[in-house]
């Protein structure tokens, strides 16, 4: 099987169900940031590979990636019940909640703004909260003109907050401080 089509040659792209719409539609950002969100945990989880004392969180990011490509493909269809997949659900939000707390309950309190970075994992993981937070916004945008999941909305909300705290708890466990943001007065 070849990998180009050529069907989307003129701009535009087929949805799962046979539509065919504009390649720069709300719905292609929004199913396409939660693409590229997958794709930087790929890089995220490929930095943490060699780093012993994280590797519980790879199982966790797997299943987040399985996660994600349940919700593009949701955002990919106009009927996502047609799919048959099994959608995102309060399950998998509580599951981030608990990974969240868990690491929370190992990490200082926060008592400033931080900067992104530190170790590269952690650097990794802040650039999967901005893209995550993107997807957010663009799924929201969705949302204002056609039917979608609100757990889809809670689930990428909640999974930026995931890797806020995991880059935190990755320069805790590498012996890198978080960087405050100290503002100039």
């Amino acid at each position: 099987m070849k990998i180009y089509t050529k069907t989307g040659d003129a701009g535009t792209t087929g949805l799962f169900g046979g539509d065919r719409i504009s390649k720069d539609d709300m719905r292609i950002e929004a199913y396409g940031t939660v693409d590229e969100l997958n794709a930087q945990i790929g890089v995220l989880r490929s930095v943490m590979a060699t780093m012993e004392q994280v590797k519980i969180h790879d199982a966790f990011l797997n299943e987040v990636q399985k996660e994600l490509f349940v919700i593009g493909s949701e955002l990919a269809s106009k009927d996502p019940s047609a799919l048959q997949l099994k959608s995102i659900t309060d399950k998998h939000i509580e599951s981030i909640e608990s990974q969240i707390d868990d690491m929370q309950a190992e990490l200082e309190l926060l008592k400033t703004f931080i900067l992104p970075g530190g170790h590269a994992s952690a650097a990794a993981s802040h650039v999967c909260r901005t893209v995550c937070r993107r997807a957010e916004r663009r799924v929201v945008t969705l949302a204002e003109h056609e039917p979608i999941s609100a757990d889809v909305v809670k689930y990428l909300n909640r999974l930026s907050d995931y890797f806020f705290v995991l880059s935190r708890m990755l320069n805790q466990s590498m012996g890198h401080a978080d960087i405050a943001w100290i503002p100039e007065k």
